[in-house]
């Protein structure tokens, strides 16, 4: 079956293809009697306006585009971007625009993507994720002047509007409570290490141990593979960790499950945390100590600061909520020294 057509339309409504033109766009030359039969016509056939068209005489997309520089497998168990995603997806529903994404593998091409959308008026804007020191995103979008909210730092986003969350308090609050709990050996399994908000929360964490905990750090690229071979590799060293924290959950639930292979019991010999809370990390058995933020409305804020954008409105940086700490089953006071 073919598209419908304003010329289906006029055959149907009885009138010219210009009539209902101007009938569908709101313009002067035809009754509100006819105009309204022309529009029930429309939307009884399934009439759309044409993006491309629409582009060619410069309307908006109604499209927003979000490329993730991940591997695709990731994106299916993390429940970091499922929960984002669903909050931009909330207010864009509302507002009757679209989310255009596309998993890219480099930060060329990820720049490619945007030109591409951009150039041919697929988008209004985009989001720029896992931002960089030195990003070369951030000069690109800021070349072709087109709308970003960047998911991240200020200090790196440039020109860009920029929202984001304290990392460095999360990390010092759970310090602190585990040297509350009396743990002296602490490790973190970190995600990748070019990322702006990793290096942000090595420091806090690195900074937070000084002269009270021996610390390690071990960066991973945010997978369960990943995190489980952290996990082993700490746990088979002379001087193993009493507590870990993980940069989510996802790695922090293949910690456990190592944990428990290895005969290392959680919270009696080993202490776990999770950066960012999620069911997930509330159906294993202990449930994990996790660092909670809401998701979701972090995602519907970056939203609304994008279409704020697009209607040519001033959007400053945002600091929206930091992540809190959670107390759950896979914390406990540090085991005696053997």
């Amino acid at each position: 079956m073919k598209r419908p057509t304003i010329a289906d339309i006029a055959s149907r409504a009885g009138v010219s293809k210009v009539a209902v033109s101007y009938a569908l766009n709101g313009q002067p030359g035809v009754s509100e009697a006819t105009r309204a039969r022309i529009i029930a016509i429309a939307d009884e056939i399934g009439w759309r306006p044409n993006s491309a068209a629409r582009a060619l005489n410069g309307a908006r997309a109604n499209c927003v585009g979000l490329a993730l520089c991940r591997p695709a497998r990731i994106l299916g168990v993390e429940p970091f971007f499922m929960e984002l995603i669903s909050g931009i997806e909330g207010v864009l529903g509302d507002r009757s625009y679209a989310l255009l994404l596309q998993v890219v593998t480099s930060h060329q091409q990820e720049s490619e993507v945007y030109r591409h959308w951009w150039g041919e008026s697929r988008i209004d804007g985009v989001f720029l994720v896992d931002l960089h020191y030195d990003d070369s995103r951030v000069a690109e979008l800021e070349r072709l002047g087109m709308p970003a909210v960047v998911i991240g730092h200020p200090s790196q986003s440039g020109s860009l509007s920029a929202i984001w969350s304290e990392e460095g308090e999360a990390v010092r609050e759970t310090v602190g409570y585990l040297r509350a709990l009396g743990h002296r050996r602490i490790a973190r399994v970190a995600g990748l290490p070019e990322l702006v908000h990793t290096t942000v929360r090595d420091q806090a964490f690195t900074q937070a141990c000084e002269g009270v905990a021996e610390h390690v750090i071990v960066h991973t690229d945010y997978t369960g593979e990943e995190g489980a071979r952290a996990t082993r590799r700490l746990l088979s060293s002379p001087d193993r960790p009493t507590a870990i924290v993980y940069d989510n959950d996802i790695m922090a639930v293949a910690g456990l499950s190592v944990a428990q292979e290895m005969r290392v019991e959680v919270p009696g010999d080993l202490s776990i945390v999770a950066w960012d809370d999620s069911p997930l990390a509330q159906v294993v058995r202990p449930p994990l100590t996790a660092l909670t933020r809401d998701i979701p409305a972090y995602g519907a804020h970056a939203a609304q600061r994008l279409l704020a954008l697009i209607a040519g409105e001033d959007v400053p940086p945002y600091e929206d909520q930091a992540a809190i700490l959670t107390p759950r089953g896979s914390t406990g006071p540090a085991p005696s020294p053997s």
